[in-house]
Formats: structure tokens, C-alpha cells, sequence
């Protein structure tokens, strides 16, 4: 038989179909074999589990990365929820009932802002961020938030601030807020108050625990109070509890580098005492938070990828049948694919665009959602609005054993406003609807509610004995009453601590010894006292050992949660590094901010769990107001009680340190917390006579005040206190050394504080006997004291008129003193200036304003011109100006001081 000769071309096409086979029998045997290895995990999945199917997993990719193996990294799932439905429990509430109440809950928080806005116009208010998280919220309510009580210390709850009025409308629904408030929304002044516009606990102490709105604070300041709770669990000072710690946050809030700070800290302390709730409706202030992403996977790529439990919950019971229908995976590829800001728009869109836009891409995509007219396809519901899918995950979140969990939630910001500002760029700045807007709503949510009472937006509350209002009370009174809910319930301490702080009244001796090291002195017997012992919480970021700390590591003991698994470098020393996991000191490393949110945890113990902490954190001075002043501000707001202790402070005592950590600037920016108060002391004695006098009035007497008290690492001699004038260090301010020479002419009054108060006495000395000048030498502990006396004087004095005028404690002191004055202080010179006013006569200043320098402290005192011989120039041209020396004087002493009249302008170089 004649076969045909075969062509090039034949040969190569014979060729690619034998290939062809082969590679189909290839990728055939491939595809069998995979299928294989998926049915072997589908086994292990059904006989062992999950774990073990996690552990074989893991395994594996350990055992392809030793035989090079290059695995793509990637710490996102599926843009999908994590809870597959068939592992959903079943909802155990009555889901009709809840959306009742929560759609009153609505309905009131949404009137709350819009009365107040048309009684007096742009009160303000936010209405679209309660819109959106409201199931978030009212799931926790029902079935989650347990209360503070006898019996149980509670959940914590960190409420998105922005929030606010879905909190007060729900108080309002449980009888306790009345109309009244509701009505004076941000109108606190109003006759029977009203409410704040935020979670304030200082306006509101009953009701608010923590201030919230400061974006970014409360993600950190949870994660430290989840830390702070297993403290006091593993030092004995409180019980262990299951009670969780809850951070409600938005997606946009995330972009403060607060926020996800420490969330290191969360998973390294394996705390599954703490949840953060993320409302993603996708959108900040003026525009979507990431319009070219997804700021969904990339909050879940960060937080896995810091070990925290992360569930996703993206879409509502309405997806679960076409996700079903799809078994290709198409729809969640779609999912992953659609950024945000077009998912933004389908949000606002019709239901035929989603079907053009969403599902058109693919015609098996169309295929799936045939069946489902376009309004169905408009009203797919997220899973931040189901709450069988949010509270899937409350309860996954509240059961995982081992670290942190994050929900991410997916929502629509403004839900429910319909053309008013549902999902639209503007809806956060929303305050005010219509008649055919409100209306809308009303019909949208079931409110129960008459056309033409619609344009007077009445709150609606049910009849106490209807099935709402003994549903929701029902549900409270199981989870152990309402949240939230402030109570004051610690034991108040002693307070006669006299003994304790006596021997720092007596002077060192001869001795030079820094205000910092008499402090960690202090320290370390307040940590031995039988009853204050225990409640002392030393803080410290990393800096023990720049302090003088470094004695205390191995008395009280460093806290770690897991104890101390290594031996430490310095074992054999007799100040090692010691981690306990009863220790007692926080070493926070280097974080001024999340130290401060441990102080705040600390300091706000006693109403949080009962318990009378006493914190003290120190850090370099100017490291505090400079760089975490919100926080500071927060823990004012918050009613927080304890001891900042600004240590290394001043601008001329941090030698070689230079202008980022030369602190001139503390104890002005202390001036505007009305609650804290400001102490610079120079010697021992006044720092015994200041921490014990705060203990007593925070811990005792319960006062919501907290200290700022400034210490120095300059040594010298420490005095003995000068007779009875505890009364005025207080206060701010007493004679330290009076004049010599009582018969002489000349006279000055010179001011000093802190380490420049021992210029000002070698100023007085060469006054005295070189210039025939007697000066009295004043300590001033706190001119914010003596700023606020002044001026609550005056308000007093303004407000009664026809009574006996009182007089400030300055002019009380100084009103009748002879000579000129002149203040020295290391901080700006509107510092001292803050009290001129009420002297007799006016008062030269000089201080340190300027930037810093890398110097020694003689170097920088001539610099910034607070040293003894500046002090005697300024005294002396007082006196020149009052025409009581001659110019020439001042010319001479120059000379003789050796100052330089044209040195830099400190202020300005």
C-alpha cells in the first residue's frame, strides 16, 4: 500500500497533536492527582477537623520551602465572608422584634440631630455613621455587652464617637435618658442639660467610660486596657474573667497611625480578651478611604499578617443562594475584583446598572442572578446590615481561644437616608432631611407614624409595657444590665501617708542627688507600703535605666505575661533584667503612646474595675505634652487619676542632648487641661509634700484630677524643708531664703523654679556682696497654680461685687514685698508672665525660649540666658529702670560677668 509523502508542514502539525495528547494526558493525571489530594483533605477535614487539617496544611508548606519551593506570600483571603453559611448558628433572638427596636433606634437618633439643627442652625451632629453600624451595635446589645455589676466587672466598650446618637437613642428607648436631653442635644447648657455631642465622660460621668472620637486613640487605648486587664489578673488584684474589651472603629480611622500602632502588642500578649469592630462602609469624611483599592483586604492583610483572628463579614443572607448556584468561584473572583470606589457607586446605583456593571462582566455571572428583577438586585443586603452574619461572627469573635480578633464589616454609610446622603460622598456631613426624605424613612424601617406628624419629627418611644420595651429590657437584664454605664466603685486609700514621705523632707545630707533620683527613692518605698504598695503601677518607655529604675526590676519585677523564659545577659549582675509575670513594673519599650494608654488604664481602674491603681509613668519631658498631648487630653476627658513625672526636663539640664529632647515648652502646654496639675519642683521635699498631697486628694477623696510633676538628672545638694510651707508649695508658691541684710536699699524679689532656682540663689549671694542688693529668693512649684487662683479670684470678684474683694495667693504674697522682680525659669518666658499681672509692680523674665543645643548645662544656661549672672544683669537693669543705679552699674557688671551684649538672640538661632 502507497502511503503519501508527508509534508514539512504534516510532519510539524503530527507532531503538535501527539504533544497535544500528551500534555492532555499530563495535565489529565495532574488534575487527578489534585482532585486527590482535595478529597484526602476533605477526609481529614471530616474525621479530624479543622485543626488537623490546619496543621497538615502548614506542614506542608514548611516541608516546600526546605526543598526551595517558592510560595507566593499572600495574607488575604477570598473576598468573601469567613463564616461560610452552612457553619452560621442559629440566630437565638427574635430577629423581627430586633429590627422593630433597632429601627426605632433609627428613627430617634436620626430626629435627635435633625431637631437639633432646626432649632439652631448647624449645631452640628452625624447621623450616617450610627446608619451604618447600627446592627453592629444593637447585635452587641442583645446578645453580647454584658454590664458592669456585683456580680461581674462587665465587657468594655469603646463606641465609635461619631455614633453617638444611636447610643442615646437606644438609653432613651431603656427610660434612661428623658425627652428633655434627647431634645438638647449638644446643648448642654439648656435648662435640665442635655448631651454631648461625643462619648464624653467628663461632661457625662454617669453614662460615658471612654472618650472616643479622637481618631485613632481608641484602637490603641483598647488594646493597652485588654493588656492592663490581664495584668491586674495575673498580679492578684482582680479575678480572672472571660469579660472582653470591644473597639468599634471606621475604615477611615485606620489611616492614624495610632490605630494599628500596636496591634503587635495584641497578638504578642495573646489577648482573646479584646475584639476591634471595623464598620467599613468605605468611606471617610470628603470621599472613599482607599477608591483604587480595597480597604478591606488591606485591613485583613494587615492584621493577619500581625497574627490577629480576622473574619470577614462582607455580604447578607441574600448573596448565600447565588454564591451557591456559582460553583466555578466566578462571583468571588468578581468580588475581588470591583475596587471600592465602584463599589461605592453601585451602592447609590439601580439595580439594572449592578447587573450591567457588577454581574455583566461575565455571562455566566448574568446567568446566576437571571431569576432576580433589578429591584432585588438594588436591595442585596452587606453583611454589616444582617444580623444573623454579624452575629456569626460576635460569636466565632468571642470563642476564638489564643490571640485578637478583628471583624471587618462590610457597610453602607448613610443606610437607610435613601437620596438624602445614603452611601454618597456627603453623607457624613448629613444633618438635615426633608419632608419627602423623612417620610421615606418612616415607611423604609416601619416607623409607626402619621403623614402630618412626620414635619415635626417627634421621638417615638412604645408604651412601657409594650413587647418592644420588655424585649429590650429583657435582653439587658440578662446580660446584666445597661451599657454604657460609669460607676466610681473603688475602695478609697488612707491617705496618711505622712511617715512614708518624712525622711524627704530632712534633706540628702550633703549629699548630690538628682529630683529624679529622690523621686525613684520615693518610688521605691511607696512600693513597700503595706496598704499603696500593690496599687503603684510604675510605668516607663523603655528609659528605667536612664531614670535611675534600674533597682526596682529585681524587687517588683518587670510584668510579662509569659514570665521570663530566657537567662538574661546580665544575670549576674545584681540589677538584671527581670520579667515576671506578677511583675509590677509596665516597660513598655519605645512607645510614649502606648505607655500612655496604659496610664490611662491604670488611672482609670477605679471606675473600670473597682480598684484604686496608682499609676506614675516618666519619660523625657519633652516627649509628653510635645508628642502625646491628645492622649494626655483623652485621659483629662476621661477623669483619669495618677502621676506624669516629666523626667530629664527643662531646656538647660539635658547635657549634650540637643534641641529635639530639651524640653522649655511642658509646663506651658500643661496649661490648657483644666484637670491636670503642673508642679516644677526644685528639691526632694517638695516633690514628698506634692505626691502625697495627690494621693490623698485622687485616691482618697476621689478627686478627678491628675499631676504633671517635672523632674530633673542635674545633681545637687538637697535642703531641708524651710519650716511650715507645705501650704505653699501646693499652692504654687513661698519665700525659700530670705535677704540677709534687711536694712539695705536696694531690694529685688527674684523668682525661681526647678533646677534654675539654684542660679537664682547664687545670684542672690553676689547681689548681696557685690552690688549691696538683699534679695528675698521665692520657689515657685507651679505657676499654672497660681495662674488659675488668680483667675478664678477675679471671676469671683466680678461675680460679687458688693462682697469683701478676695485676693489672689501672688499678690497675697508679693503684694507688699519691696524691690524690684525678676523670674528665672527653664521653661518659655510666658510661663512666668502668666502671673504678672497680679504683682505690685511689673516683673522681668527670663527663660529659655528657642531651640535647643548640644551642650553641657553651663553652655546652655549662658546660651538661653537664665544662668546666676543673667539673673543679676536683669535685677540690676531693674533697678537701673527705676532709676535706683546708674546705667553705668549695669555697663560694669557686664563687664564683670563677663557677658557678651552681642551674643546670639537665643530665639532665634
Amino acid at each position: 500500500m502507497c502511503r503519501r509523502p508527508v509534508s514539512p508542514g504534516g510532519k510539524k502539525r503530527k507532531a503538535s497533536a501527539l504533544m497535544d495528547q500528551e500534555t492532555f494526558a499530563q495535565r489529565n493525571m495532574e488534575d487527578v492527582e489534585i482532585q486527590e489530594w482535595l478529597e484526602s483533605l476533605d477526609s481529614v477535614l471530616e474525621s479530624s477537623g479543622p485543626e488537623v487539617a490546619r496543621e497538615i496544611l502548614e506542614r506542608l508548606r514548611a516541608h516546600a520551602t526546605v526543598n526551595g519551593i517558592d510560595l507566593p506570600f499572600t495574607a488575604n483571603t477570598p473576598y468573601a465572608n469567613t463564616i461560610p453559611a452552612r457553619l452560621e448558628p442559629l440566630f437565638p433572638g427574635d430577629q423581627q422584634l430586633e429590627r422593630r427596636i433597632k429601627s426605632l433606634i433609627r428613627w430617634n437618633a436620626l430626629a435627635m440631630v435633625v431637631r437639633a439643627n432646626k432649632v439652631e442652625h448647624n449645631i452640628g451632629g452625624h447621623i450616617s455613621t450610627f446608619a451604618s453600624a447600627a446592627t453592629l451595635y444593637e447585635v452587641g446589645f442583645n446578645h453580647f455587652f454584658r454590664a458592669r455589676n456585683e456580680n461581674f466587672e462587665g465587657d468594655t466598650v469603646y463606641f465609635q464617637g461619631h455614633a453617638a446618637p444611636g447610643i442615646y437613642a437606644r438609653a432613651f428607648l431603656e427610660g434612661r435618658l428623658s425627652t428633655e436631653k434627647l431634645e438638647n442635644f449638644r446643648r448642654e447648657l439648656k435648662p435640665g442639660g442635655g448631651l454631648s455631642s461625643y462619648p464624653h465622660p467628663w461632661l457625662m460621668p454617669d453614662f460615658w467610660e471612654f472618650p472616643t472620637v479622637s481618631m485613632g486613640l481608641s484602637p490603641l487605648m483598647a488594646i493597652y486596657q485588654a493588656r492592663y486587664n490581664r495584668y491586674l489578673e495575673n498580679r492578684g488584684l482582680k479575678p480572672v474573667t472571660d469579660a472582653k474589651v470591644w473597639a468599634f472603629l471606621g475604615d477611615g480611622e485606620t489611616d492614624e497611625p495610632e490605630s494599628l500602632g500596636a496591634i503587635t502588642l495584641a497578638s504578642r500578649e495573646k489577648l482573646d480578651n479584646l475584639i476591634f469592630v471595623i464598620n467599613c462602609n468605605l468611606q471617610r469624611l470628603d470621599g472613599p478611604v482607599r477608591g483604587n483599592g480595597q480597604i478591606i483586604q488591606e485591613l485583613e492583610s494587615a492584621f493577619r499578617g500581625a497574627r490577629w483572628n480576622v473574619i470577614k463579614v462582607l455580604w447578607g443572607s441574600e448573596w448565600d443562594p447565588i454564591l451557591e448556584r456559582d460553583t466555578e468561584g466566578l462571583l468571588v473572583k468578581r468580588m475581588g475584583e470591583v475596587v471600592d470606589g465602584e463599589y461605592q457607586k453601585l451602592v447609590v446605583s439601580s439595580g439594572e446598572y449592578v447587573r450591567q456593571f457588577f454581574f455583566g462582566s461575565d455571562p455566566r455571572l448574568l446567568k446566576l442572578v437571571e431569576p432576580l428583577p433589578d429591584e432585588a438586585l438594588r436591595r442585596l443586603r452587606l453583611g454589616g446590615h444582617d444580623p444573623r452574619k454579624v452575629y456569626a461572627a460576635y460569636k466565632a469573635a468571642t470563642e476564638f481561644r489564643g490571640g485578637p480578633t478583628v471583624i471587618l464589616a462590610r457597610t453602607i454609610k448613610g443606610y437607610g437616608l435613601g437620596e438624602a446622603g445614603e452611601g454618597k460622598n456627603v453623607t457624613h456631613q448629613q444633618k438635615k432631611l426633608n419632608e419627602e426624605e423623612l417620610r421615606e424613612f418612616r415607611s423604609r424601617f416601619g416607623i409607626p407614624m402619621g403623614d402630618e406628624e412626620i414635619a415635626k419629627v417627634p421621638f417615638y418611644r412604645p408604651a412601657e409595657d409594650s413587647e418592644e420595651i420588655r424585649y429590650l429590657r429583657a435582653r439587658r437584664e440578662a446580660l446584666g444590665g445597661y451599657v454604657p454605664q460609669r460607676k466610681a466603685r473603688s475602695v478609697a486609700v488612707s491617705g496618711g501617708h505622712t511617715e512614708l514621705f518624712k525622711e524627704f523632707l530632712e534633706g540628702s545630707e550633703g549629699r548630690e542627688v538628682s529630683t529624679t533620683m529622690a523621686f525613684v527613692a520615693m518610688m521605691r518605698k511607696m512600693l513597700k507600703d503595706p496598704e499603696i504598695g500593690k496599687l503603684v503601677v510604675p510605668i516607663v518607655p523603655d528609659e528605667a535605666r536612664t531614670f535611675g529604675m534600674e533597682s526596682l526590676f529585681r524587687t517588683v519585677g518587670i510584668y510579662s505575661s509569659v514570665g521570663q523564659k530566657y537567662e538574661p545577659v546580665d544575670v549576674n549582675t545584681l540589677l538584671y533584667y527581670k520579667e515576671a509575670k506578677d511583675g509590677q513594673i509596665l516597660e513598655e519599650g519605645i512607645t510614649e503612646a502606648g505607655s500612655m494608654a496604659s496610664f490611662i488604664a491604670a488611672g482609670s481602674a477605679y471606675a473600670t474595675h473597682g480598684i484604686n491603681t496608682i499609676p506614675f509613668f516618666i519619660y523625657y519631658s519633652m516627649f509628653g505634652f510635645q508628642r502625646i498631648a491628645d492622649f494626655i487630653w483623652a485621659a483629662a476627658d476621661m477623669r483619669t487619676r495618677g502621676f506624669l513625672l516629666g523626667g530629664t526636663s527643662g531646656r538647660t539640664t539635658l547635657s549634650g542632648e540637643g534641641l529635639q529632647h530639651q524640653d522649655g515648652n511642658s509646663h506651658v502646654l500643661a496649661m490648657p487641661v483644666p484637670n491636670l496639675l503642673a508642679y516644677d519642683p526644685a528639691y526632694a521635699y517638695e516633690i514628698a509634700v506634692i505626691v502625697d498631697e495627690g494621693i490623698r486628694r485622687m485616691y482618697k477623696e476621689g478627686e478627678s484630677i491628675f499631676y504633671y510633676i517635672t523632674v530633673m538628672n542635674e545633681p545637687y545638694v538637697m535642703p531641708h524643708m524651710p519650716g511650715d510651707v507645705k501650704d505653699g508649695i501646693l499652692k504654687g508658691l513661698y519665700k525659700f531664703k530670705p535677704a540677709s541684710n534687711k536694712k539695705a536699699k536696694l531690694r529685688a524679689q527674684l523668682l525661681g523654679s526647678g533646677a534654675i532656682l539654684n542660679e537664682v540663689l547664687r545670684a542672690q549671694e553676689v547681689l548681696e556682696k557685690n552690688y549691696g542688693v538683699a534679695a528675698d529668693v521665692w520657689s515657685v512649684t507651679s505657676y499654672k497654680c497660681l495662674y488659675t487662683d488668680g483667675i478664678e479670684t477675679e471671676r469671683w470678684n466680678r461675680l460679687h461685687p458688693d462682697e469683701t474683694p478676695r485676693v489672689p495667693y501672688v499678690k497675697q504674697c508679693l503684694g507688699e514685698e519691696q524691690g524690684v522682680f525678676v523670674a528665672a525659669s527653664d521653661y518659655l518666658k510666658t510661663l512666668p508672665a502668666m502671673i504678672s499681672k497680679w504683682l505690685p509692680r511689673r516683673m522681668a523674665i527670663l527663660g529659655t525660649d528657642g531651640f535647643g543645643r548640644s551642650e553641657g548645662r553651663t553652655s546652655l544656661r549662658d546660651f538661653f540666658e537664665v544662668d546666676s549672672r543673667f539673673v543679676v544683669l536683669a535685677t540690676l537693669h531693674e533697678l537701673a529702670q527705676d532709676g535706683l543705679v546708674g546705667e553705668a552699674t549695669v555697663q560694669n557688671a557686664m563687664k564683670d560677668l563677663g557677658i557678651n551684649p552681642e551674643k546670639p538672640n537665643p530665639v532665634i538661632s
